[in-house]
């Protein structure tokens, strides 16, 4: 399966997601409010480009099927993932005039500018590995913390179940089968083509969790 190599070519990436102080904080219950703030402004941000991400998903599908999920995808980001941004949005006092006022870090437009710029020189493939680390790693990243420190957290254990259910497992078993569907007998060239895109997305990530923990200018 092609998405096994995707991972396993991002594999030490995503372990140090695991032990990066912002992640492991978020396990522990220990992270400092202010930083966790910070991030669910950013990541808000973050959330309407992806929505734009699958946007392309529907006019770069090739079947009636796909951008129907496309289409709901990007319903869900809006109406759905935004939902545990909301409720963190009212733990901790965030209105939307203050997302509105805030702009994007330099480390959070690199990242969508870059999904978006690959999305749109591309296809489908495309798209589905450019969305596949964002979706896949937070899944593997809620697990493993609901398998480290459980989710019973007063204040983090939304985020581990939100993140570790089965209805965002849901989502992530379609980005996969997704890119193995269009990635079926595609040449060692395209592959590594991919794999560059995903490693790169996975990198990406991990500078979220850094910008996050550590603030940005």
């Amino acid at each position: 399966m092609f998405s096994k190599e995707l991972y396993k070519s991002a594999k030490e990436i995503w372990d140090s997601y695991y032990t990066h102080p912002f992640v492991k904080g978020i396990g522990m219950g220990s992270l400092e409010k202010d930083k966790f703030k910070f991030y669910i402004i950013q990541d808000y941000i973050y959330l309407l480009d992806y929505a734009k991400l699958f946007a392309l998903g529907v006019i770069k599908s090739k079947n009636e099927s796909d951008m129907k999920k496309f289409a709901a995808l990007t319903d869900g980001i809006l109406n759905s993932e935004m939902g545990i941004h909301r409720i963190y949005m009212k733990k901790l006092g965030i209105t939307e005039l203050d997302i509105a006022s805030k702009k994007p870090t330099l480390d959070n437009t690199s990242y969508t500018s870059y999904m978006l710029s690959v999305a749109h020189c591309g296809d489908i493939k495309e798209v589905a590995v450019a969305a596949l680390s964002c979706m896949w790693s937070y899944e593997m990243i809620g697990l493993k913390l609901k398998e480290l420190y459980g989710s019973s957290d007063e204040f983090y254990g939304e985020w581990i179940e939100c993140y570790s259910s089965s209805r965002y497992k849901e989502l992530t078993n379609w980005n996969i089968e997704l890119v193995e569907k269009y990635c079926q007998n595609i040449s060692e060239e395209e592959k590594e083509h991919l794999k560059t895109i995903f490693i790169n997305c996975s990198i990406y990530e991990y500078k979220f969790w850094d910008m996050s923990y550590k603030g940005s200018f």
